[in-house]
């Protein structure tokens, strides 16, 4: 039954069969509320229980596995059912990124392979036929295999580039909050609750909680933790949707270039054609790239805001350890929590519960780190391109230069593209030298490494642990 309205209403059923129900109310002489419960519940006869207001809206709540002033979507069943979609949108955002990794592998043997081509075309025009033929066709069939073969690797990804589910980043209040989900016809969205005013104070007070309202705040902690993964991993996704983007600009520079060396080097014919259709191709090639580069750049920024906002922000252990309890009984809450006494009960399902917590929480810790690094990789991506882009217009600019053959216009295109090369390097470092100092703070990056295996029906410590060095 809804929660709110019960609350609302002040009653509860507690039992109830096809002639009467036993209801818990607050106001036994209210008789419009009466026939309401005996219409809802389809009964005559009513065993009625009293409670007071405030007893009457905790079983409600307790009822619904609520903390006192909870909305509904924050009951553990809810909020599981929310982090179990997240974790399936999350393996969808690796599986996008997996193809684009794939898109990129495939760019690069399209770029090899026009290389062949160029080599053997470039040969086929200076020296003729003859005996290099059995040399030029060859490597020319090759190369034409190795492009085709590279791009049709590249298309699912490019296809894949439409179903990324946007979830970008947004304010979410430092007070309790519940993430709500709605289904309007299939395609799931999330919103936030209001915020509960009476769960901070609630929390504070974390010794004087059951084991089953400490459940409550830790599954909601946890959901939080998983939309933070969520978040970063769609910024993820459009990094190296942004990065395959500038891979396949390189790939049309390569194109683009080499239409254009062919184009001054070799006088106008039939060649020309083939030419021209480099540079075409190229051009279009270097225009779409760069469309996927302006959303990537807006993520890549998005994700560095992102982290240093959550870098600050009060974590688990601030709202939970140390104990006041401990305290102010002047004991040493590490001692505590260490001794005989303490060890019963840690491995039940509260314990579990926390257990689960402080892993996630190191798993958004860990996830902090790959966005960091992510951002890093994709302005490598832009030295990479910046580096292809003028290392063209550097090279035609010098090599027709050296032959005497200067053209106004054919200048400024070369000098405009070394100018562009050398922004695209200057941001792409402006976006790697941060992410190494970040990696080389990192705990995760040292030579200290471990990895647990996690085992929890002995203690954490008894885990056995696998040791990684850093030169591993």
């Amino acid at each position: 039954m809804d929660v709110d309205t019960l609350r609302s209403e002040l009653w509860l059923p507690l039992a109830w069969d096809e002639d009467g129900a036993e209801v818990v109310v607050c106001d036994p002489e209210d008789a419009a509320l009466l026939r309401h419960i005996q219409e809802t519940l389809d009964v005559d006869e009513l065993l009625l229980r009293v409670a007071s207001r405030a007893d009457l809206v905790r079983l409600i709540e307790n009822s619904a596995d609520l903390n006192v002033d909870f909305p509904v979507t924050a009951g553990r069943t809810p909020l599981a059912k929310v982090r179990t979609y997240l974790a399936g949108l999350r393996t969808r955002y690796a599986d996008q990124r997996t193809q684009f990794a794939r898109s990129r592998t495939g760019l690069a043997l399209a770029r090899t392979g026009l290389a062949f081509v160029g080599i053997a075309v470039a040969f086929l025009r200076l020296f003729g036929g003859g005996e290099l033929l059995f040399f030029e066709i060859p490597l020319l069939i090759l190369g034409v295999l190795a492009v085709v073969d590279g791009l049709v690797w590249y298309l699912p990804a490019r296809r894949e580039t439409r179903q990324i589910k946007p979830y970008p980043p947004y304010e979410v209040p430092e007070a309790y909050t519940a993430l709500e989900v709605s289904d309007p016809g299939g395609a799931m969205t999330f919103a936030r609750s209001a915020v509960v005013d009476s769960a901070g104070a609630l929390r504070e007070d974390w010794d004087a909680l059951s084991p089953v309202e400490r459940r409550r705040f830790l599954a909601n902690d946890r959901t939080n933790l998983a939309e933070e993964r969520t978040v970063l991993a769609y910024l993820r996704t459009m990094m190296a949707k942004a990065r395959t983007g500038l891979a396949f600009a390189r790939t049309g520079v390569a194109f683009a270039g080499i239409g254009i060396g062919f184009l001054r080097k070799f006088h106008p014919g039939p060649w020309s054609v083939f030419d021209w259709t480099l540079v075409v191709i190229g051009t279009a090639m270097l225009a779409e790239g760069f469309l996927w580069y302006r959303p990537g750049r807006h993520a890549a920024n998005a994700a560095l805001d992102t982290v240093g906002k959550v870098s600050g922000r009060r974590g688990l252990w601030d709202t939970v350890f140390p104990s006041r309890c401990l305290y102010a009984a002047g004991h040493d809450p590490v001692a505590e929590a260490s001794a005989l006494e303490a060890r019963p009960g840690v491995w039940a399902t509260t314990g579990l519960a926390l257990e689960r917590t402080t892993l996630a929480d190191q798993r958004n810790a860990m996830s902090h780190l790959r966005t960091v690094l992510a951002r890093s990789r994709t302005g490598m991506a832009f030295i990479r391109t910046g580096f292809s882009v003028m290392s063209v217009g550097a090279g035609l600019f010098l090599y027709f230069g050296y032959l005497g053959r200067t053209d106004a216009l054919w200048s400024s295109l070369y000098i405009a593209l070394i100018a562009i090369g050398l922004y695209l390097i200057g941001d792409g470092l402006h976006w790697y030298l941060p992410a190494e100092r970040l990696k080389r703070r990192s705990a995760f990056c040292n030579g200290g490494f471990v990895i647990a295996d996690a085992d929890y029906s002995i203690p954490k410590s008894a885990w056995k642990r696998e040791q990684y060095r850093h030169d591993d």
